[in-house]
This record gives C-alpha cells, structure tokens and sequence, in this order.
C-alpha cells in the first residue's frame, strides 16, 4: 500500500466518538431485558479457608429473593472450567465453581438472585458463610517456605510447573564463565490492577422454550467466552449467543470467562429468565483477575569489547489462588521475549509457576514482554555503568543489525523485519536537549531503552505446539449489499482501540469506495466470523485486517468482472470511478468501459443479488468473501523510548518532565488511532513506573479496594513534552504490511523510568529493580546511600 491510498494512513477520527460523546452508548449497564432480575455475589471475606456451611436460610425466606446458589448447587448445575495454557506439571487444568476452600479474599462461593440490585446485595449479605480458617500465604516468599499449608487442596506443596525456554545450560555456563563483567540481580514486578473505565458485568437471558442462553458481556473474546460456558453449563454451541456491546476497557481483564461470570449464567439458565450482574468498583478491585506479579533473578554476560554473551533468568510467577485459562502465559512470554532486540551468543529462562492465596493473574497490557524489557534493559544499564560506557553506545553496539534480519532468538522467536538501531538513535536525538539549571535538591537524568513486541498471536501451528489449546486464525466476512453499501463482519472486538474505523478504512481501500458506504459489526457469536483471541496481544487489526486485505482484493475484482459482463466487454477495460461524495446509486459513482458505457456500482451490486451476470452457472451468486486468515508467523513491531526525569532528593518524588517515542509497527491504517494507542499505552506505563501496586495485608486480604489507595496516572503526571514517531517497515508476512502496536507503548516506560532515575542518581542505581519508584521506596535507597535532602553525601 502506497502514498496514493485514499483510506489507508489517513488520521481519520474514530466513528464511535461521536456517538459515546452524545451519550448513545450500549454499555452493559445501559442494557435494558424485559422482567430481569438482578445478581449479587456470595465472596469469601477471607483469603484462604475450608467452607464448612453455607447457610442460605434467612436469604431464601426473603420474598424478594429468586434463587441462591451455593457450593452444593453449583456443583450440580455446572462444570469446571476449563484451562488452555499450562505449565508441565501444573496440577490443576480447570477452575473450580463449586468452590470447597476459599483460596482469595473475594472469591465468589454462591450466587444470590433478587428483584432488585439492593435487594441482591441484601440477600447476599444474609447468607451466612461457616468458614475453617487456614494459614494464608500471601507472597511468593510464604508460599515457597518449608512447610506452607498447600493452596490446591490434595497437594503437598505451591508449585504449579516448570518450564525452561532458550540455550542448552552448558552453552550459558560457558558464556558467563568467558565474561569478563557479569551483572546480576533480584527484580521484583508487583501485581497491578487494570482499572478499566467500565467494570464488567453480565445480562445473561435464557428461554426455556428454544434452550438458548444470550450472554451480553463486557468480554474482549466472545468465542471463547461461549466456548467456555458451553463447557461448564453442557450446552450445545448453537444454543449460547455471546454478544459485546459497547466495552469500556478491558487491558486484557475481559479475555477470559470469570467463574462470577458463569454463576449469572448457570443462575439464568436455572431461572429460565434474565439476570444481571454489573461489578462493583470495590469488586472490581479485589476480585477481578490482576496483571504482572513475579520475581526474577536475572544475570548478563559481557564480553571485554562490550559484546553480550548471555542473558539468564529464572523467574517465579504469582498465579495466585488457580491458573487461570491464559495462566502462567504472561510469564512465559517474559522468558520468550528476555532476549530482546540484542545480538547475544546464549539467552535462556527458566519460569516456576506458584501458587498463593491471592486473586489469581491473567493477561495485561504489554503481556510478559512489559517485564522481560524492565529487567534486560536494566541490567544492561547495570553493565553500561560498571563498564563506564554510555548505555545508547553499548546497547547500539548490540543490536541486531537490518542485514541480519530475519534473526531466530535463542528462546525460538524469529523477528521478521525493522531497523532497531534506527529507532534507538532517533529516540536518543529526540531526547538530546540541555537539562534546565536545578536547585541542590533535584536531579534529572535521561536514558534510552529498547524493545520488540509479539504481534500477530499467533500462527495456530504454533500454539499447537506449544499445547496452547486456541486457534490463532481470524477470520472475516465482507459483504456488498444489494443497495450497494458495504459490511464488515470480524471476530476481533472493540474496546476503545478504534478497530471498526480502522478496519472500514482497510474495506474502503480495498473495494475502492468512500469510507461511509462502510459499516463494520463486531462482536455477536451468531454473526461474526470465530476469534478465540480476538482483541487482545496486538493481532485485532494485523490478522483480521490482512483478512480483510485479501477478502475486499477478491470482492473487487468480482464486481469488475459482473460490470464488464453488463458493459459487454473484458473485464481488463473496465474501470472504476467512484466520487468521493458520492453514494452507491450516483452516476459519480460507477463502472465505466472503455467505449463510454458505464453502470453505477448498486446498480452492479443489485444486479448480482439477483444470480445475473456470471459468466459461468458455478459462479457464485453472493457478493459476499469470507477470509480465514492463519499467519505464517508472527510478526515484530519494535520501539525505542527515552525518559527525562527530575528526582527531589528531599521527598523522592520522580517527575518524568520529558518522554519521546519512537515505534514502527509496519503500515499505520489510521496514524491518529495508532498516536492514541501510544500515548495511552505510554500513560499506562508511567503509572505502572511510579504509582501502581495492587497490595494485600499479612492476611491476605486487599488493602488497595478504591481509587484512594491506588493511584493511576493523573494529567499532571504525563509530560507536556511527549512526542511519538513512526517509522514504516512492513511486514512481509501479513497483507498489508501491517505490524501491531496495541501494547508497544505499555512495554516500555517503566525501564525507561528507572534507568533515568539511575542516570540522575548513579549513587542509587544499584537498588532500582522493584517497582512502583514511589516516593517512600526512592527517599528510602537515596537515604542509604547517604544522599541528604540538600543534594550533599553524608
């Protein structure tokens, strides 16, 4: 695709802002179903526990309430469910409903139904829950101790399974027993919350009389989501419509089905009526899966000239009270992704899965490759002081080269396309300014950082191989109405990424038609194409746009071969003019042949719907292609990021006062939704840089349950001097030449951060390998180091 597109890279606003602004949205909450009833859930108030009772008297007895489940009913009415990405030797491959222990503060036991929200809450409140209380474990370090009490019941001890990715252990022994600086050290990435704008929720109708169960959720996949219900309710899939209505983010918190979720369901199933359930703030916070949580111990090997020899980590994952379906992915992901952009002679991971008596984690924006990007950049920050070598010049000096492109890691990956030096020194001149004179007190300092990001998850014979039980195709259905105009039918789903607008200027490129002839339907089972990844690891626009690309390229050329039949001529002299104000019905908006005949384009379109115009009786009659689109291999997008910040050295206070950007994720559909993308992604990152920690007590219990006790960026914290840049290397693998970028600018911030934090304040350098940089953690390191508030050493 060139510079002559009409549609493609165009900054055109996203459709759905208009109407979200105005109010028009159909949000969960907004949903309106005839006689339906309202949900509340039974949670357990502590974090690890037997449930001896569950006393549903007083609740049942109540008129206004219509149904109470609990352990022994769910037991009865549904089934486990079911996981699709393990760890070898994990224990458990499904999650329990019917729960007999409590393993987190929060977690659902029962369901209580009533004829009003209040009145759900009431009746959940009433039940009365007989707990045995048993020892928590709430952090790695509890569960891993001699002697703690075993999460999973029937098990002797929290691991959850093993798995090593990358070089043979003699290759790694022999590169660190060659270098001649070894940099190691323990980093911890703490658990963090999602804070979508829109908690989730469930309207789940079931009819009795056709046994078909509607879900509308809040669900960044509704394939899988029916899948999975179908398994734990033992409905046939043709009788489970899943349906998205407008979701108001998700960062990877709405992929999967959530037990809470499937209790609505089973209790609208048992009720044969509608019942809702919309999540609490509080809720939300204590009881909805998290992201990041892991400690890694992670070493580099440097050569004497400055080459990286070898990357090594062992990682130990929080999974928290189960697996979840993704379940130790993310983790997995950080081993994949440790090696990074860099040329490097060894690299390997190791990640031990455990489990503790904590929510359980999932999948988050910048999924593992977030965390391999702190501790890898980190430590060759680390390698780059000790050495006494500006960090850019050795992290340059290890780059992987264009010419050495395409590069298998040692962990298997192979990076298709891209220039990662260019970036990198972009970034850098982006971020070349002079520093502002400071009072004694305040400190700035700059660093650059690099990374690439997975896109295009994944080819399905790589899951196959990997045992991740999903498809990784997408497919997509692109119709041409018999008015003329044009639908678009994906299984990716929109969660405020703009999708619909991008993959209608992708339609209306391909067919040669103006933009608003276009409309895209996303998000209903019975409708849209499978997806069990759909919206989530960077692949909604790549797979299903490269769908697109060849299924607009096909319809077009049927359209020209239907109007040379009608202009009674070859198909080759035919030619499309088409007004870019015009409508399907305009005489500006037409086929034209070559003698002066011509035939507007519904006429063309209507002409088809009735079987005229093949030139064969086997032609098809529908102007409609669908594209199931399974990629050869993933592809690459890859970035560099710089930070400024300014450190006070009396409260340790981190202001990031500049932050520059440099991404390229292939061919840009939309350049205003991709700079969108970005900067939020960048925010995000920020807050996880500075702010963000989902914390629990000694009990267990969660102490982080508002917006009071967890901070996520504010306008003030995001730098008036944010600038993004893109550079362009398609892809050669995907129609197109598009890239992801949905979670390149997550990945990167909170290295950046601290490695300009380590700049401003080497003193401390050593000690910047846990997040958030809060105040209190950085006034703590510049303390012990001696760093006094005036700016002197003691």
């Amino acid at each position: 695709m060139t510079g002559e597109n009409r549609h493609i890279g165009k900054p055109v606003p996203p459709r759905h802002h208009d109407r979200l602004v105005r109010g028009h949205g159909r949000f969960l909450a907004d949903l309106r179903a005839e006689g339906v009833l309202h949900a509340a859930l039974v949670r357990s108030p502590l974090a690890h526990a037997a449930v001896v009772g569950f006393d549903t008297t007083a609740a049942r007895n109540d008129p206004r309430c219509a149904l109470v489940l609990g352990p022994d009913e769910l037991a009865e009415r549904t089934a486990p469910i079911p996981t699709v990405w393990r760890l070898p030797g994990q224990p458990e491959d499904s999650i329990p409903l019917a729960a007999r222990t409590a393993r987190y503060a929060g977690q659902p036991l029962g369901i209580v139904v009533a004829d009003s929200p209040t009145a759900a809450e009431d009746l959940a409140e009433a039940v009365r829950l007989d707990l045995d209380p048993l020892p928590p474990v709430p952090t790695l370090a509890d569960a891993l101790a001699e002697g703690a009490p075993p999460v999973v019941p029937g098990t002797t001890d929290n691991a959850a399974g093993r798995i090593r990715f990358g070089s043979p252990e003699q290759d790694i022994a022999s590169a660190f027993s060659r270098a001649a600086l070894v940099v190691e050290r323990e980093f911890t990435l703490p658990r963090v919350n999602h804070a979508p704008l829109e908690p989730r929720g469930v309207l789940a109708e079931y009819d009795p009389g056709t046994a078909l169960l509607t879900v509308r959720a809040g669900s960044q996949s509704p394939h899988a989501m029916r899948q999975d219900l179908c398994a734990v309710l033992g409905l046939r899939a043709d009788r489970v419509r899943v349906i998205a209505p407008d979701v108001g983010g998700s960062f990877g918190s709405k992929v999967l089905l959530y037990p809470d979720e499937a209790m609505v369901c089973a209790a609208a199933v048992a009720l044969g009526a509608a019942v809702r359930w919309v999540e609490s703030r509080a809720e939300n916070f204590t009881g909805a899966y998290q992201g990041r949580g892991q400690r890694t111990t992670a070493r580099l090997a440097v050569g004497a000239e400055g080459r990286f020899l070898a990357f090594d980590a062992h990682i130990v994952a929080d999974l928290g009270a189960y697996a979840t379906q993704a379940g130790s992915g993310p983790h997995q992901v950080t081993a994949l992704t440790l090696q990074g952009p860099y040329r490097v002679g060894a690299a390997a991971a190791t990640v031990t899965g455990v489990y503790t008596t904590r929510v359980p984690t999932g999948a988050y924006r910048g999924y593992g490759m977030q965390e391999a990007a702190f501790i890898r950049e980190r430590l060759i920050d680390e390698a780059a002081r000790e050495l006494g070598m500006p960090p850019v010049e050795l992290r340059s000096r290890n780059l992987i080269r264009p010419d050495e492109l395409p590069h298998t890691t040692h962990t298997g990956l192979t990076y298709d396309s891209g220039d990662y030096g260019a970036a990198l020194h972009r970034a850098a001149a982006l971020a070349d300014r002079p520093l502002p004179p400071n009072p004694p007190w305040v400190r700035r300092g700059t660093a650059v950082v690099s990374a690439v990001e997975i896109s295009a998850f994944a080819p399905s014979a790589l899951l196959e191989a990997f045992g991740i039980e999903w498809s990784g195709w997408e497919g997509v259905r692109l119709r041409i109405n018999h008015d003329g105009t044009v639908t678009v039918y994906s299984g990716v789903i929109a969660v405020g990424q703009g999708i619909e607008t991008s993959l209608a200027q992708i339609a209306a490129e391909g067919l040669g038609v103006p933009l608003d002839w276009v409309r895209v339907e996303l998000g209903d089972t019975d409708t849209a194409p499978h997806s069990d990844l759909s919206a989530q690891a960077s692949r909604a626009l790549t797979l299903a746009g490269g769908a697109l690309v060849v299924a607009a390229r096909r319809l077009a050329d049927r359209m020209t071969t239907l109007a040379a039949t009608f202009l009674d001529t070859d198909p080759g002299r035919v030619t499309q003019k088409i007004d870019a104000t015009a409508d399907p019905s305009s005489p500006d908006a037409a086929f034209h042949g070559a003698d002066g005949a011509r035939i507007p384009w519904r006429e063309v379109a209507h002409r088809g719907y009735r079987g005229w115009g093949r030139r064969q009786r086997t032609d098809p009659v529908r102007l409609e292609e669908s594209v199931d689109f399974d990629p050869p291999q993933l592809t690459f997008a890859h970035g560099a990021h710089a930070a400024e910040v300014a450190v006070d050295l009396g409260t340790g206070r981190v202001t990031v006062t500049g932050y520059w950007a440099v991404h390229d994720s292939g061919v840009l559909v939309n350049p205003l939704i991709a700079h969108g993308q970005i900067v939020g992604g960048i925010t995000q990152g920020l807050g996880q840089a500075l702010t963000e920690e989902a914390r629990v007590d000694a009990e267990g219990t969660p102490v982080t349950r508002s917006f009071r006790e967890y901070t996520i960026p504010a306008a003030q914290d995001v730098p008036q001097d944010l600038v993004v840049e893109h550079t362009c290397t398609p892809s050669t693998a995907i129609p197109g030449g598009f890239k992801g970028l949905g979670e390149g600018g997550t990945i990167l911030p909170p290295a950046a951060v601290a490695c300009a934090l380590a700049a401003a304040v080497p003193e401390i350098a050593h000690t910047l390998t846990s997040l958030p940089l809060t105040p209190p953690r950085v006034r703590a390191a510049l303390r012990a180091a001696g760093i006094t508030a005036e700016g002197g050493i003691r």
